[in-house]
C-alpha cells in the first residue's frame, strides 16, 4: 500500500468519524429540543389562558393566541384575581411561611450535617441511617398524629383556644426539625471541606461551634443556597398542612387560594391560570438570581476533597 493510499484512507476514516459525531450531536439536539418543547408548552398554555376570556377558554378548535391580547381588557383576569380574590394577601402569606420554613431548614440541617460529617460520636452511622429512612415515610402517614398534637399545644401568644390551629406555627415549626434531605446535602458538602482548615482552627483554639460558624458556614454558600431554594419551593407549593390547619381567609396561602377557582361542577380556568402565573412568577425570579449558586452547589456536593 502506497503512502498516498494510506493518506486517503486516514482522511476517509476521519471524515466518517466527523460525520458520525455530527449525526450524534444533531440527534441529541433534536431530542433535547423536543423535550424542551414538551416541558415549556404547559407554561406557555397557562400564560396564554390567563389572557383569555371565559368564552375563549372553551373555544373549538383551541386557540393558542389569547383573544384579549393587546386589548383594553387584557389584564382583567389579573386585576380580578389580585383585587377580588385577595391574592396579594395569599402571596404575602406564602412568602412569609416559605421563607421562615426554609430558614429553619438551613439552621437545623446545617448543624446536623456538620455533626454527621466532622464529629465523631457513638452510633453516628446508625443515627444517620435512621434519619435518612424517614424520607421514605410519606407525610400522609404522620399528618394525623401531627395534627392532633398541634391542636393540643397551648401557647397564649398564638391562640389560647385552639393551640396551633388557624396559625402559621404548624406550617413553619416542623421545618425547624432536622430534615433528612437537607442533612444529607449539608453532610456531603461539609465532607468535601479540607481537613487542614479544621485542624488549623483547632490549633488556634477555636471551639467546635466556632469552627462550624467561622470556617464551614462561609464555605457552604452554594449548598446553603441550594437547600434554601428547594425548601422554599417545597413550602411554597405545600397544600396539605395549610388545608388542615388554616380556616381563616386572611391566613390562606397561595395553594389554598388556587383551589377557590374550582367548584364541584365547573372551574374558572382563565382566573385559575392567571393565579397560577402569579404563584409561579416568584419562584422563577428566585431561581434566576440563585441559579449560579445552585449549579455550583450541586456540582460540588458529593465530591470528596
Amino acid at each position: 500500500m502506497t503512502v498516498q493510499s494510506l493518506t486517503h484512507t486516514r482522511v476517509r476514516v476521519k471524515r466518517q468519524a466527523m460525520l458520525l459525531s455530527i449525526s450524534r450531536k444533531t440527534l441529541l439536539y433534536i431530542l433535547l429540543t423536543v423535550f424542551a418543547i414538551f416541558t415549556i408548552f404547559p407554561f406557555v398554555w397557562m400564560l396564554s389562558t390567563s389572557f383569555k376570556s371565559p368564552r375563549a377558554v372553551f373555544a373549538l378548535p383551541p386557540q393558542l393566541m389569547p383573544d384579549r391580547l393587546f386589548q383594553p381588557d387584557m389584564f382583567d383576569n389579573y386585576v380580578e384575581v389580585l383585587t377580588e380574590h385577595s391574592f396579594v394577601r395569599y402571596t404575602l402569606n406564602s412568602f412569609y411561611v416559605a421563607t421562615m420554613a426554609a430558614i429553619g431548614q438551613l439552621i437545623t440541617s446545617s448543624l446536623a450535617g456538620f455533626a454527621f460529617a466532622r464529629l465523631e460520636f457513638r452510633g453516628k452511622n446508625v443515627l444517620f441511617a435512621l434519619l435518612l429512612s424517614t424520607s421514605f415515610i410519606p407525610i400522609e402517614v404522620s399528618i394525623i398524629p401531627e395534627f392532633l398534637m398541634g391542636a393540643k399545644i397551648f401557647d397564649p401568644l398564638l391562640d389560647p383556644i385552639g393551640g396551633w390551629l388557624d396559625t402559621f406555627a404548624p406550617l413553619i415549626i416542623p421545618s425547624f426539625m432536622v430534615g433528612s434531605f437537607g442533612t444529607f446535602l449539608m453532610r456531603e458538602f461539609f465532607s468535601t471541606v479540607p481537613k487542614e482548615l479544621e485542624e488549623a482552627a483547632v490549633i488556634d483554639g477555636a471551639t467546635t461551634f466556632r469552627i462550624y460558624r467561622s470556617v464551614f458556614l462561609p464555605l457552604s454558600k452554594p449548598a446553603m443556597t441550594t437547600l434554601f431554594l428547594i425548601a422554599f419551593i417545597n413550602n411554597w407549593n405545600a397544600l396539605l398542612r395549610p388545608v388542615l390547619y388554616i380556616s381563616t381567609d386572611y391566613l390562606r396561602t397561595l395553594p389554598i387560594g388556587l383551589t377557590t377557582f374550582q367548584g364541584e361542577y365547573e372551574a374558572q380556568w382563565n382566573l385559575s391560570m392567571a393565579a397560577s402565573v402569579i404563584a409561579v412568577l416568584p419562584l422563577i425570579v428566585v431561581y434566576i438570581f440563585a441559579q449560579r449558586y445552585i449549579v455550583e452547589g450541586i456540582a460540588t456536593t458529593g465530591l470528596k476533597g
